[in-house]
């Protein structure tokens, strides 16, 4: 199996060895894992793509290239480019360094690489590590990643639907932040949504006088429904959550439908 991976906490990010090591573990060893990662962090970057500006790509060594862009600029380069005579057989995203879940799907750019490459056929996953005071210390944080990302993979290749649209399904998994023995077990759950908004500011007065606002993240994960991601990864499960990037309202769309008209 030839597998694609790539980030959004940049080529030199410890989860993206964590990634590595699961890729290479999921292709087996006649198998292959490519990666390309941005050359800087890009959180919170979503699906941006550099549309107005060239993309510098720098090979680090074999199989593995940094590009100065986004995630999804990644897969991009990845596909058209590095891989564009042998096309890979997953697309992985992560292991991203904090949760994806609820609203922070919207913003995540590792949710943004797994859109990216659903759209163009492809499977793939994303996959976050939540951080919390139960492995902020622990020697290895990702342990519960790194031990349980394997088999839900297999399972999801084995069993899930991918290509059952016209927008191709994409899976998001979440880790608990927990060690891998205290993990629950696995919940498939879906997209939460918190009481609260997930972002904020918070003004600061620079030693030079200047103001200036830095984001806050104050979203409260057990605010959200039960059965969703939020929700279930904050009580100790892996959770998968099935994705597309079909933004209609349906419900909505039926309820305007008597607007149809022709002039």
């Amino acid at each position: 199996m030839r597998i694609l991976i790539t980030n959004d906490d940049g080529i030199t990010a410890p989860g993206l060895k964590v990634m590595e090591a699961i890729a290479r573990e999921i292709a087996g060893p006649d198998g292959e894992v490519w990666t390309v990662a941005p050359a800087s962090e890009q959180s919170g970057v979503s699906h941006c793509i550099s549309y107005i500006r060239p993309m510098r790509l720098e090979q680090l060594d074999e199989r593995r290239f940094a590009v100065e862009g986004s995630p999804a600029d990644c897969v991009l380069a990845g596909l058209h480019d590095v891989l564009k005579d042998t096309p890979p057989d997953l697309v992985l995203s992560g292991v991203n360094r904090g949760h994806n879940v609820a609203e922070d799907t919207l913003y995540s750019g590792t949710i943004g690489a797994a859109m990216e490459a659903a759209m163009h056929g492809h499977k793939a996953i994303a996959m976050s590590q939540y951080y919390g005071k139960y492995n902020h210390d622990l020697d290895d944080p990702f342990d519960a990643a790194r031990s349980h990302a394997a088999p839900l993979i297999r399972q999801l290749l084995k069993t899930a639907p991918w290509h059952d649209n016209a927008y191709a399904t994409f899976y998001n998994l979440n880790f608990p932040p927990i060690p891998a023995a205290e993990v629950k077990g696995v919940r498939t759950t879906r997209q939460g949504a918190r009481k609260s908004a997930a972002f904020g500011v918070e003004p600061q007065i620079a030693h030079n006088g200047r103001r200036y606002l830095w984001l806050s993240h104050k979203a409260d994960n057990n605010s959200a429904a039960q059965g969703t991601d939020a929700y279930e990864a904050a009580q100790g499960y892996a959770t998968i959550t099935a994705l597309h990037a079909d933004l209609t309202q349906e419900t909505a769309l039926k309820s305007i439908a008597n607007l149809d008209a022709d002039f």
